[in-house]
């Protein structure tokens, strides 16, 4: 693992216990429900050290050949690579997440993006050049912003920051990030990776604390130039208001409460597996997950016995250290209650139909007493009323819709199953499970969404822009859309030789 027991603002290129007050926070352990770490939540006096720190490397920073920056963010993506078990080790502790997936996802598709934004400046960021006439012409040139403040969310802590700090880096920029005060114990860690790497100090800063703390004066900081946010709808909203009230640039990366949408000719087992991935990798706490299955009603059957079946003999619930565990606890104890008491109110008020109740079957034995286990949960026959299906849970629960097929045309079930799919004030995510990918495309044409997948759920590369339409979102990260988040325009009109202006006003 790579965290200290005890955790510092980090800025100036160190940690900074000696300014440290005694309000102090602790990262605990899902899987056991002990503590691990010991945070030091950000005073004031330290947020404003951290954005001055920020602001007083800019100058260079911003100044330093695009192939330097380039260099330095290529040997700390490396470092990241080597280091790759220790980091992920310290996710799993963290977040309560499986070590399968932590060690060959967390990491690598940080680093990932890392690499790709540094590749991209390597050459330069080109600008444009127009010809107005003979005699001039128009340059436009993106540039740097200035200081950014990165807010993340729990979920992939790790890969977050770096989806956050790298565009951000590699533009020019220099970032000021709080990471949720859920899981912190990776925030330092890459701090002292990229000093590590060359990084001067100053560039990448991190601060401690929950929202009210650390993330209200860090977004309505004067230095702040631009705030990039993940997490809930109701928070991000709270954020975007604060950031507007300074014209500040945004980035926010919501919720969803997403539709995959079997098709009649899918093949069963294709949409079992793709419903099981769109619904329990990370233990159902991913915010592009799949919850509102669609499923034609000639195919209900097929595919809960196909779910069952996976269900039983393919979620492997355990500890999360464990290379054979697939399914982990939720993150703490709040959440625990929260995605429990939805499932509570889907079978008591909702009435929902239970198909699979993971703590009546094959997940019924906790792996430890005090750990925060939910066991994963299928409620079919849903329909778009119920609480469960409107709301998003952010936890292993899945819910299947049927959509009637049998007697009606394809362009009334079709016209029906678009309409319920975007029956949502969240725009996050959408899929089609399909062997018809013309058919598939038209569907995914039509869904309100902004990240779509077709016969597959969840791979996001770092070539892949990603965010929200709707509730779920403002801007985008990653692909070539990410980094201009963290640039503005300059346009620049040259009018060559003299005498343009001479006698113009006279002229009016």
């Amino acid at each position: 693992m790579t965290f200290a027991k005890e955790i510092h603002t980090f800025h100036s290129g160190q940690p900074q216990p000696k300014t440290s007050s005694s309000d102090t926070f602790q990262s605990v352990d899902p899987s056991t429900a002990e503590p691990v770490a010991t945070i030091y939540t950000s005073t004031r006096q330290q947020i404003d050290d951290a954005v001055a720190s920020a602001h007083a490397a800019f100058p260079a920073w911003s100044q330093t050949p695009a192939p330097k920056r380039a260099a330095i963010l290529l040997r700390a993506a490396a470092l990241l690579r080597e280091r790759n078990d220790a980091l992920a080790l310290t996710e799993t502790v963290d977040t309560g997440k499986a070590w399968s997936e932590t060690s060959t996802v967390d990491v690598v598709t940080g680093a990932d993006v890392l690499e790709y934004y540094a590749h991209m400046v390597a050459g330069g960021m080109p600008g444009q050049n127009t010809k107005l006439r003979p005699d001039a012409f128009v340059l436009t040139t993106h540039e740097p912003l200035g200081v950014c403040a990165g807010i993340g969310a729990w979920n992939y802590p790790l890969q977050i920051a770096l989806w956050k700090s790298a565009p951000c880096l590699a533009a020019g920029n220099c970032m000021v990030y709080k990471p949720s005060e859920v899981t912190p114990l990776h925030a330092n860690t890459l701090a002292q990776i990229y000093v590590e790497a060359g990084v001067p100090p100053g560039v990448f800063n991190v601060i401690y604390g929950d929202g009210p703390s650390a993330g209200v004066p860090l977004v309505s900081h004067p230095g702040v130039a631009k705030v990039s946010f993940t997490g809930q709808v109701s928070t991000g909203s709270k954020v975007a208001a604060a950031a507007a009230k300074d014209m500040k640039g945004i980035t926010m990366e919501l919720g969803g409460k997403s539709p995959v949408v079997v098709l009649p000719d899918a093949d069963v087992n294709e949409a079992a597996d793709i419903a099981m991935a769109a619904n329990f990798f990370s233990t159902g706490q991913v915010c592009t997950n799949g919850t509102r299955v669609f499923v034609p009603d000639t195919m209900l059957p097929a595919v809960e016995q196909a779910l069952l079946k996976r269900c039983r003999e393919g979620i492997r619930m355990g500890l999360p250290t464990k290379e054979t565990t697939n399914f982990g606890p939720v993150v703490s104890a709040a959440h625990m209650d929260k995605v429990k008491s939805y499932i509570d109110h889907g079978k008591n008020v909702d009435r929902a139909q239970v198909l699979y109740d993971g703590a009546a079957e094959a997940q019924s034995k906790k792996p430890t007493p005090n750990g925060y286990w939910v066991p994963p949960v299928i409620f079919t026959n849903c329909n778009d009323k119920m609480r469960i299906v409107r709301e998003e849970i952010f936890g292993p629960v899945m819910c299947l819709l049927p959509y009637k097929v049998r007697g009606r045309t394809q362009e009334q079930w079709l016209a029906e199953v678009v309409d319920r799919a975007n029956d949502t004030p969240m725009g996050l995510a959408a899929g089609v499970v399909s062997s018809d990918l013309s058919l598939a495309q038209d569907v995914i044409r039509q869904l309100h969404a902004g990240i779509t997948w077709i016969n597959t759920w969840g791979e996001s590369p770092a070539e892949m822009p990603v965010g929200g339409w709707k509730m779920s979102g403002v801007g985008l990260e990653n692909g070539e859309e990410g980094i201009r988040a963290y640039m503005r325009t300059k346009s620049t009109l040259v009018q060559l030789g003299k005498g343009a202006a001479a006698g113009l006003f006279a002229k009016l």
